[in-house]
């Protein structure tokens, strides 16, 4: 069974010696992202996209470690933008896509083959394109000979997993010039001071008992991770944390969001991995031998993510408090390891960067504990090289 030795999550230099490419360093450069991703945007022309007019629609195509940008788009425009925005992951471009509405393609490195065919493919319909990447990329070719508007990337940046900042930020404000969703710089300016303010909880120097990425971690390390975010908002974080947790510290986490994932996610509290649940939940038997009855089962771990209380509340928001309440309780009572974190107050992009940078932290330190490398997976090579063989 996975475990984790408080002492070594507070070791800074054993860490370090873990962390090849130093992820906590560059999630730590959250916040620093957001303002430098403001300033690309700008001397790219943001304010060009779709050509200053309000398109049809907005198709975002990105995979991987950035298809989470779709998924944010999604979820903030929905409320209230006027036109619909939808995600992509790969082609074909669907048939009703063309020249009055915006393609965006994301791919930090510029060269993953989904979303730069989806933008030649939006160029070749006459589509308004907007693309963030790497400059000197193949993505940046198509669109500069379409005459989209391409942002830049900046320096240093290796992963997209702990870049997203990078990517998302340049969306959001084109979204919120184009009147889909508000983010201005004003409001992304207080995202990066949020996050600046998570990276300085979470730093590897803060000791476990103080530190709740670390503690998170300590608590995970011994389940079966879900993850479960309280509303649509704290939904799409929860999404992002099992995806973290299943790249990152290789933990086989699911997702859902409340009210429609409580059935599945209370049901799991009858099977074997809680103190109640069928034969091989052995966890609760302090006389059982790990030789003689099979080494201890790992047990179902809850990572609750859940958004900023309103300061008035409506009746559909305090049915959803009561709901996530209840599951909470009913989880302790059935052995189930539960973290919870709670948003602060805010603007929505600031909640949002709040969840989904505590459980970032969270997967990193789970996967240093473990002694694993967060950012080289064997596995993840083997299987890019066969495929490239291939």
């Amino acid at each position: 069974m996975p475990f984790i030795e408080e002492a070594a999550l507070d070791d800074v230099d054993l860490l370090s010696a873990r962390d090849s490419r130093d992820t906590l360093r560059a999630l730590a450069t959250a916040g620093a992202q957001v303002r430098e991703a403001l300033t690309l945007a700008e001397e790219a022309g943001v304010e060009r996209v779709s050509y200053g007019e309000r398109p049809r629609s907005v198709l975002v195509g990105a995979l991987g470690g950035s298809a989470v940008v779709g998924d944010v788009l999604d979820l903030l425009a929905e409320p209230g933008s006027p036109v619909p925005v939808t995600a992509r992951r790969d082609l074909p471009l669907p048939g009703w896509v063309g020249p009055l509405d915006l393609v965006v393609a994301v791919s930090l490195s510029g060269r993953a083959p989904g979303p730069v065919a989806l933008a030649a493919e939006a160029a070749r319909r006459g589509c308004a394109l907007l693309t963030v990447g790497a400059d000197d990329s193949p993505l940046a070719g198509v669109t500069r000979q379409a005459r989209g508007v391409n942002i830049g990337v900046g320096r240093d940046r290796t992963s997209s997993r702990t870049s997203l900042w990078t990517l998302l930020t340049p969306v959001l404000l084109a979204a919120d010039q184009l009147g889909l969703l508000d983010a201005d710089a004003a409001a992304l300016a207080t995202v990066a001071d949020r996050l600046d303010e998570v990276a300085e909880t979470c730093r590897p120097s803060s000791e476990s008992f103080v530190n709740p990425a670390k503690l998170a971690a300590l608590t995970l390390a011994e389940t079966v991770p879900m993850t479960l975010g309280d509303n649509p908002l704290s939904g799409v974080a929860a999404q992002r944390a099992g995806t973290m947790l299943a790249r990152t510290a290789r933990m086989p986490a699911t997702w859902g969001e409340l009210p429609d994932a409580a059935s599945q996610v209370v049901a799991c509290f009858d099977g074997p991995f809680t103190a109640g649940g069928g034969q091989g939940a052995m966890n609760g038997d302090i006389f059982a031998d790990p030789f003689l009855d099979a080494p201890a089962q790992p047990t179902l771990g809850l990572l609750m993510l859940r958004d900023a209380s309103p300061a008035e509340p409506t009746p559909e928001r305090a049915q959803a408090e009561a709901l996530a309440d209840a599951l909470v309780e009913t989880a302790r009572e059935a052995g189930v390891k539960v973290v919870e974190q709670v948003a602060a107050d805010g603007h929505p992009v600031a909640r949002l960067a709040e969840l989904m940078a505590g459980s970032d932290y969270a997967a990193t330190y789970l996967a240093l504990g473990l002694g694993l490398d967060p950012s080289i997976s064997p596995h993840v090579a083997d299987l890019r090289d066969r495929t490239e063989r291939g």
